[in-house]
C-alpha cells in the first residue's frame, strides 16, 4: 500500500469519525434542549436573522427548501409572533420577512439552553480532554469555510 492510499484511508476514516460524532451531539442537544420550535423554523430564524431581511424565494433557496414549504414555515413563524412581514421597497407586490422582537429573544434563548446543555456535557470531562477540545477549535471552526 503506498503512502497516498494509506493517507487517503486515514483521512476516509477521521472522517467518518468527526460525521458521527458531530452528527450524534448535534442530534442529542436537539434532543436534550426539547425545544418547541421544529427544526426547519429554527434553522430559517437563524437564516433570516444573519441574512434578513428575506424575501420567501431567498429564504426558501438558503434552506434549500421548496417556496411552498417555506411559506407554511413562515405562517408558522408568523402566528407565534416571531417573524414580521414587511413591504418589499422594490417590488411593491413582494414583501419581505425580518425576526421580530419576540423572534431574537426566542432564539437567544434556545441558544442559552444549548449552550448550557453542551457545558454541562463539557463539565464531564477531565481537563485535558477539555483542553484538546480547546485545542482542536481552531480546526474545527476552519471546516466550517466553505470551499470558492
Amino acid at each position: 500500500m503506498t503512502t497516498g492510499s494509506v493517507e487517503t484511508e486515514e483521512l476516509t476514516a477521521l472522517a467518518a469519525r468527526l460525521r458521527l460524532v458531530v452528527g450524534r451531539l448535534h442530534r442529542r442537544i436537539r434532543i436534550d434542549g426539547r425545544e418547541s420550535i421544529p427544526p426547519l423554523q429554527l434553522s430559517a430564524l437563524v437564516t433570516v436573522e444573519q441574512h434578513g431581511p428575506l424575501r420567501l424565494s431567498e429564504l426558501a433557496r438558503r434552506e434549500a427548501v421548496t417556496a411552498p414549504t417555506m411559506s407554511r414555515v413562515l405562517a408558522a413563524l408568523d402566528e407565534q409572533g416571531l417573524v414580521i412581514r414587511t413591504p418589499d421597497p422594490h417590488d411593491a407586490r413582494g414583501v419581505q420577512i425580518v425576526l421580530s422582537d419576540d423572534g431574537a429573544a426566542r432564539l437567544a434563548e434556545v441558544r442559552s439552553h444549548r449552550t448550557a446543555l453542551v457545558a454541562r456535557r463539557l463539565e464531564r470531562l477531565g481537563r485535558e480532554e477539555r483542553q484538546r477540545i480547546v485545542a482542536a477549535m481552531p480546526a474545527l471552526e476552519a471546516l466550517l469555510v466553505d470551499d470558492d
